[in-house]
């Protein structure tokens, strides 16, 4: 087991998914497959927008707060923790505008980790006189380790996954919350490859901010994330200064007389446009099942899927970086013969991501096991395999 996930197997849910039967799809961490139920939750969505005399005043509201309690539930937070944003990079860029530093202090970062964040951080640093510090991971040490080594009390922010993007090696949060705290660093979580797939519990973690995408694990549409926001921070300055995040909000009748105050908790932070409504019933109808599901019963599931494939890429000779979180792997590919596959899989109608000098596999439960067996099928015709060890 790669992480304790306390969940049960759930059965395959390739009904629940629009995937022929002829396709094998391994790239949920780049682009989730939509559930039908979201599916037909953004057709209802398309029609009643289509009929605006049916939206009243609350509708503004009703569902954008229905989503934010969803997610928080999946992550131990409360609704009034979560502001409801755009992207990774808007997230980032509000944790950024509300933490400090000061010359001689470092932002931790991991190699190769996710643009977007290493972009807000060096802005973050030109600003604060900080300088952002790249963790890198020697052979046979965990990302773990190497964070922990960095982490001293020269450190203002530490940024970091709860698996590295590239190849879902495991980055346990925990000890390094833990060490974050006691250095006085900020805390700082990317959980846009894990929420959703893999349990995260900001109570035990404390963390300053959570970022995620909606559209990977969270098998939402593209344009919706959430921003977990800890109460400390819940006073702090927001990117943007919109009139549905302040109070008395709702009384379309006043709008016009200006409030300074905003609505409680991290409603400040939500973007503009935050109603969203063609696209937020369907994150609402994709959070809701993974609700039903529930998130340690997914990991535990896709747990059993990665190692089959994580164990059978090695008797190929392959190697597979671990430890890693439940739900992707990488398999490491030699350059020369990276594009080739690729090539090969996508012939097959095998689709997989290409992250780095690994091929990154992210299955999710309508992965069955013809999907899994036509994978290996074709890494086993590859030559690859008896030349890399």
């Amino acid at each position: 087991m790669t992480t304790r996930t306390q969940g049960r197997v759930l059965p395959n849910a390739r009904h629940l998914f629009q995937i022929p039967k002829g396709i094998a799809y391994f790239n949920t961490a780049s682009l989730a497959p939509t559930l039908n139920g979201v599916l037909a939750a953004g057709r209802a969505s398309l029609e009643r927008r289509a009929q605006p005399w049916m939206i009243n005043a609350s509708d503004w509201f009703t569902a954008a707060e229905q989503r934010r309690a969803l997610f928080a539930r999946l992550i131990g937070a409360e609704a009034d923790d979560i502001a409801l944003i755009s992207a990774t990079s808007y997230g980032f860029a509000t944790a950024a505008a509300n933490l400090d530093g000061r010359p001689g202090q470092r932002v931790l970062v991991l190699a190769e980790e996710y643009p977007s964040g290493v972009y807000t951080w060096r802005r973050f640093a030109a600003r604060t006189g900080t300088t952002v510090h790249t963790v890198h991971r020697e052979p046979g040490r965990t990302w773990t380790d190497a964070v922990l080594q960095d982490l001293d009390e020269t450190v203002a922010v530490v940024s970091v996954p709860q698996v590295h993007w590239t190849d879902g090696t495991l980055v346990d949060l925990p000890p390094i919350a833990q060490a974050a705290h006691d250095a006085g660093a900020s805390l700082v979580i990317d959980a846009s490859q894990s929420v959703g797939a893999m349990p995260l519990d900001v109570a035990e973690l404390r963390p300053e901010f959570v970022v995620t995408v909606g559209y990977k694990w969270l098998l939402g549409p593209f344009g919706l994330g959430y921003l977990y926001v800890a109460p400390a921070r819940q006073e702090g300055r927001p990117l943007e200064e919109n009139w549905i995040v302040r109070e008395d909000a709702q009384d379309f009748a006043r709008l016009a007389d200006y409030r300074d105050t905003y609505q409680h908790g991290a409603r400040r932070f939500d973007m503009g446009q935050r109603t969203a409504f063609e696209l937020t019933p369907m994150a609402i109808a994709a959070l809701e099942q993974l609700a039903d599901w529930t998130v340690p019963s997914i990991a535990t599931t896709l747990e059993v899927v990665t190692g089959r494939i994580a164990e059978a890429a090695r008797h190929l000779g392959l190697h597979v970086p671990e430890p890693r979180g439940p739900h992707m792997l990488g398999i490491e590919v030699p350059e020369y013969r990276r594009a080739r596959l690729l090539h090969t899989l996508n012939e097959a109608d095998v689709h997989v991501g290409a992250r780095g000098a690994v091929l990154r596999i992210s299955p999710h439960l309508h992965t069955t096991d013809r999907d899994i067996e036509r994978l290996l099928q074709v890494l086993a015709a590859d030559p690859t395999h008896a030349q890399h060890h």
